[in-house]
Order: C-alpha cells, then sequence, then structure tokens
C-alpha cells in the first residue's frame, strides 16, 4: 500500500507551465537606443545580451528559481497529494453519528455536550476527507439519512450544525443496516461510527469488557471511535400506577400505588431528592442515595376523584450529567366499570361474568342504554351476534375469519389440543389437557403456521389438524378468535373457562388503562382512540406542530415523541388531550458505553478508539502555504535590493 497519492493527478498537465516560464528568461529583451555619457555602463549591457541569448549560459537568477518553487507548489496543491494514515482511502465514506438521548449528557460541569464534541470531530474527518464523498447518516431509535453522498463540503457542515439530541435509546444496529443497504449501490470499504457507545443490549463479558452485540453482518471495515465519558448520572426508569379499591365509603374516589424506579450510574455513588406532583401541587418528596450502579424503587399512595396528572422529578445533589430523565408524567384516568358486551347466546360467559365485581355487561334490560364503545365484546357466529360491536378488546367464539377461509375450515369430528402457548396473556393458567372438542378447524393443504403469521395471526392453541385459537393484535385493537364453539367442547365445565373469562377481562383492564397506567416513554405516541377520520394537530415540546388523521376506528397512531416534554393534541375546536413522553430507559440513564462491538460474525469484532483515529491527511494546504510563504520572501528580498540601489 503506497504512503502517499494524488486525489487529482488529472492536474499534472499545469506543469507544462514551467516552459513559457523559462522561455520568458531565453529572450532576448529589445532595448530602445540612447545614448550615454559614459562607457562604463556598457558592461551591464553586454551582460544583458549573453544572458537573453539563447545559446549562452544562465547566470545564477534568483527570482527565476523562486518563481519557479511557487508556480511547482501551486501545482502540486492542485493535485490535492495527501498522506495515507489509515486503512486507505474510499471514494464514499458514511459516517455514523449517534444522537441518542445519551449523547446529551455533559461529562464536566459547565461543559459541551457528548454530541457536540461528536460534531466537532465529525467536522474534522470532513475536512480530512474531502474531496472524497461522504454521507452522514444520524442513529437515534432509527437511522436517517442526513446526506447523500457528497463531497460539497457546505451541504455536510449545514447538515451537521442542524443535527439535536433525541431523547430516545440509541438503535446501532438500524445504523449499521442501513450502511450495509448503501454499500449494495455504492463502492463501501470503510464506515466510522462517532458515538459515546450507549447502545441497547449492552452485555458485560467475563474479562470485563462491555460488549454491544449487533445482529449484522458487516461487508464493510467498521472504525469505532468512542467519546471520552466520565459523568454520573441519576434518572426515573420507570413510573407507573396500579388501582386499588375504592377509597372508604367514597366510591367516587380512587386509590392507587404510584411506583418509580430510580436508577444511578455504574460509575460513582449518586444522591437527590424524589419529588412527586399531582395536578401541579407537591404530594411527596423522598431522599435517595445509590450506590454504583444500584436502582432504587419508591412507592406512593394517592386518591383520585378524575383524571389527574402526575409528574415526578429528581432534584439532585451534585452534578448530574444528564438532566432530560430526570422528570417523568403521567396521566392517571378515570376510574369507571368495564363495559363489556356478550351475546345472549353465550350463557355459560354470562354466568361466568356475575362473579367479576366492576364490571357491566349488555345487553341489559330493554330499557338499558349502552355505550357506543365496548371495553370488551364476546359475540359469536350465529346471525344473531352484532357485527357492529365497537370494542377494545375482542373474543369470538366460533367464527373463521373472513380473510382466513382459503387457509381452513371446521367440520364436524374430535380434535383433541395438541399443543397451546402458556405464555399467552388468554391462556396463562388454562389447562387444555383432555378437553373435547366436536368442532375440528383443519387446515388446507400445504398451508403452514407461516401463513397464518403472514396473514398476521398468530397461533395460540393447536389441534390435531389446525389450528385452535387465534389472535391478531393492531394498534388499539385486539381480536381473539376461538375456531371452535366452546358450547360443544367440554371446556365450559372445566376449572379453566372461568380462568380463561378472567384473562380476557385483565387484558381488557390493562388495554384500556383501567388496572394499571405507565408512564408514556419517548419514541412514538401510544395510540389514542379518537374520532374516526378526523384531522388532528400534535404540538411538540419544542412547539413545533404536525397533522396527523386518525383511520376508520378512530385511532390516531404513529405520532412521533422524540422529546421529553408534554405533546399537546388538538381539533379544530380546541385541546383533546395532552400526554407527557418521558425517557424511562435504563440503558440511557446509566450512560454506559460499549467497549467493543460484535457483529453477527463474532470473528470481525471492533474495539472502541478513545483515541482520534487517523485518516488521510492532505498536503495542498501546506503547499499552498509554501507557495505564498516563497512569494513573500521574493517580494521582501527584490523589494529590499531596490532600495537599496535607489540609495
Amino acid at each position: 500500500m503506497s504512503p502517499a497519492g494524488f486525489l487529482s493527478p488529472s492536474w499534472a498537465w499545469l506543469f507544462l507551465l514551467v516552459i513559457p516560464l523559462v522561455i520568458v528568461y531565453f529572450l532576448k529583451l529589445k532595448r530602445p537606443r540612447l545614448e550615454i555619457p559614459s562607457l562604463v555602463l556598457w558592461h551591464s549591457v553586454l551582460n544583458d545580451q549573453r544572458v537573453n541569448s539563447p545559446f549562452q549560459r544562465f547566470k545564477k537568477h534568483l527570482l527565476l528559481w523562486l518563481q519557479l518553487a511557487i508556480l511547482l507548489s501551486l501545482i502540486l496543491a492542485a493535485m490535492q497529494p495527501f498522506l495515507r494514515r489509515g486503512p486507505g482511502s474510499n471514494e464514499n465514506v458514511p459516517i455514523l453519528i449517534d444522537c441518542s438521548a445519551s449523547m446529551a449528557a455533559i461529562d464536566t460541569k459547565d461543559g459541551p455536550t457528548r454530541l457536540a464534541r461528536a460534531k466537532k470531530r465529525v467536522q474534522e474527518l470532513i475536512q480530512d476527507t474531502l474531496p472524497n464523498r461522504v454521507c452522514l447518516i444520524a442513529i437515534g431509535d432509527s437511522a436517517r439519512q442526513l446526506t447523500e453522498f457528497t463531497n460539497n463540503q457546505r451541504i455536510l457542515e449545514d447538515a451537521l450544525a442542524q443535527l439535536t439530541v433525541r431523547d430516545v435509546a440509541g438503535n446501532l444496529a438500524d445504523g449499521l443496516r442501513m450502511a450495509q443497504a448503501l454499500s449494495r449501490r455504492e463502492t463501501i470499504t470503510s464506515v466510522t461510527l462517532v458515538s459515546d457507545g450507549n447502545f441497547n443490549g449492552l452485555e458485560t463479558s467475563p474479562s470485563g469488557q462491555v460488549i454491544a452485540g449487533v445482529d449484522v453482518e458487516l461487508s464493510f471495515e467498521l472504525q469505532y471511535e468512542k467519546l471520552e465519558t466520565s459523568a454520573s448520572n441519576m434518572g426515573i426508569t420507570t413510573f407507573n400506577a396500579r388501582r386499588q379499591t375504592s377509597a372508604g365509603t367514597d366510591d367516587s374516589l380512587t386509590q392507587w400505588n404510584v411506583f418509580v424506579r430510580v436508577d444511578g450510574s455504574p460509575g460513582d455513588e449518586t444522591s437527590g431528592e424524589v419529588l412527586l406532583e399531582q395536578d401541579g401541587q407537591e404530594i411527596g418528596r423522598q431522599p435517595v442515595a445509590l450506590e454504583p450502579g444500584q436502582s432504587k424503587r419508591l412507592v406512593y399512595s394517592l386518591e383520585t376523584g378524575g383524571v389527574s396528572n402526575l409528574v415526578t422529578r429528581i432534584v439532585p445533589d451534585g452534578f448530574d450529567g444528564l438532566v432530560s430523565d430526570n422528570i417523568a408524567y403521567l396521566q392517571l384516568p378515570v376510574s369507571r366499570p368495564l363495559h363489556l358486551w356478550c351475546d345472549t347466546q353465550l350463557e355459560s360467559y354470562r354466568h361466568a361474568l356475575k362473579v367479576f365485581p366492576d364490571v357491566v355487561v349488555y345487553p341489559g334490560p330493554p330499557s338499558t342504554t349502552h355505550p357506543d364503545v365496548f371495553d370488551l365484546a364476546i359475540t359469536e357466529s350465529t346471525e344473531k351476534a352484532n357485527p357492529n360491536i365497537e370494542a377494545s378488546v375482542r373474543l369470538v367464539v366460533g367464527q373463521i375469519p373472513e380473510d382466513l377461509a382459503e387457509l381452513v375450515t371446521v367440520r364436524t369430528g374430535n380434535s383433541p389440543v395438541v399443543d397451546w402457548n402458556r405464555n399467552s396473556q388468554l391462556l396463562q393458567h388454562v389447562n387444555l389437557d383432555s378437553i373435547e372438542i366436536t368442532d375440528e378447524p383443519v387446515r388446507g393443504d400445504d398451508v403452514l403456521d407461516q401463513h397464518f403469521r403472514e396473514a398476521g395471526y398468530e397461533i395460540l392453541a393447536t389441534g390435531q389438524s389446525g389450528p385452535l385459537v387465534l389472535a391478531r393484535h393492531g394498534p388499539a385493537r385486539q381480536v381473539y378468535y376461538l375456531l371452535f364453539h366452546t358450547d360443544r367442547s367440554t371446556l365450559p365445565y372445566r376449572v379453566g373457562f372461568p380462568v380463561l373469562v378472567k384473562n380476557a377481562i385483565d387484558i381488557t383492564q390493562h388495554a384500556t388503562g383501567l388496572a394499571e397506567v405507565r408512564g408514556q416513554p419517548t419514541r412514538v405516541l401510544s395510540p389514542r382512540t379518537l374520532d374516526p377520520g378526523q384531522v388532528y394537530s400534535v404540538t411538540a415540546p419544542d412547539s413545533s406542530s404536525q397533522t396527523f388523521r386518525t383511520n376508520n376506528d378512530g385511532v390516531l397512531s404513529g405520532v412521533p415523541a422524540p422529546r421529553v416534554g408534554l405533546y399537546r393534541i388538538s381539533d379544530s375546536s380546541g385541546p383533546v388531550a395532552t400526554i407527557g413522553a418521558s425517557v424511562l430507559d435504563a440503558g440511557e440513564s446509566s450512560l454506559a458505553g460499549a467497549d467493543e462491538i460484535v457483529p453477527r460474525d463474532e470473528e470481525l469484532r471492533v474495539g472502541a478508539s478513545t483515541a482520534t483515529i487517523d485518516s488521510d491527511r492532505p498536503l495542498w494546504p501546506t503547499l499552498a502555504w509554501i507557495a505564498f510563504v516563497i512569494l513573500l520572501v521574493e517580494w521582501w528580498y527584490f523589494q529590499r535590493k531596490t532600495a537599496r540601489v535607489s540609495t
């Protein structure tokens, strides 16, 4: 490998300019005829004639050599020579920049953020790499391509200047996959990663090294430049609440247990106070002192009579490296009974539902009005079933979904349960052994489990000839299908039947937030049910606004939440809801960094380098400065000589 080279060797034709420069000194000067008072001056005239004659030997002309040196320096600078310092020079150089939540940390008091230090280093890499083409890629919860491959320094620096931190966990695998995709259409042999090493899934090896494993095969060399880190931090990693029973004799009040988990960084001891505010009023304050890497769970009890907004904050005693994880938000909903629709023909289900408190079963007496949207709907496939029932969770008994009609059919026979997913929320603690089923679902010829997954269904229980229980999860909607009718089985006479009904109620309570409420993490807001087909405006904490339209079911989903703070949802008439997003990530709060990156092929382990990674060093600025200095020397020398002659 050559230690040096030229990026623009085509400019070598400029060396031809040396010829006219030398010819100028060969040409004879045409002197005017003058009368002179003395012959002494003829000596200098003769010398000039000898010099300007093409057949005479040159005298020592310092001016010629200086001009040649200036010209050669400028020509070499135009050819853009460089010293090869890294593994090689690349025409296309992707640079991955970490902009996750931990990059907002400061490692010294009043010091720059990690992202600011990373941007300064990337700017140096850009200057050293040009005129090769550079592509900037930002890594947050996903990868974003900031620029195409370009050698326009202004475009690269403008994109770098606009890069800001996103309060989300870093997804290294997504960034490497994007670089891998670019390598399929561009020639890429080396990729540079600038990060603090705080990524998901960090593990500690037996030797004490922190390793970041990524399920990506690399077809290029990865240069991992890790920023020097030394910050200590304490952050909120969990914020949720669990509903208890009614408080006292007042049914309008609901008691909640609120849980806050605080984690400390593994490097230093941390301490501070944790404050809890309810609707703007402080209701709790607890001191916290953590050993390195320790976490602590705090519990608060409170009562609410309606919607209540909670905010918890950390007030650190000393230096705290990351501010964004010192606050978290939680909204407690209005406590109410669970609204449940159960077809009147499903007497076994309606009988099992009578023992559960805080559950209102519809349809009731003829004069009873029912809500437009139910929390849970249990329906069957008979013509008397109401297909227009809207519910957050639905349990369909004895019906095959229309989009699976070509994959599975039902015939009369005996279908024993072969296996079921015991970790499924619906089938937890439900024993399906020795259940007799007279409806036998039969899958079609050449139909595999993969075909059900491709259609968006999860198989929860399997019979001898086909699936028995399916689940389909969507934004704000969960549907469970029992492909056999329970009335034509022995399941209602088993202990597992009321357990199955209880599991359906628990799923519904968690889906509607009536049993447990969890803090909203950053990245994407949880789906929210509003008016169908309406346009809503979402205002972020930085006052930026975006518009979104709900689907036909009234679900507003896919709203990005890249920063900590309050997101306000509004329609044409005014505000509809306010949702607070928080970091709530133990990995980001720890500020730990990987010492080594291990891709899918473990033989290609990439070690971290806290020192500056060597890159190709351009020599053209040095040559340009040499030409300028020689020009100054020439000017000074001949100006001094002229002044002496005049004197």
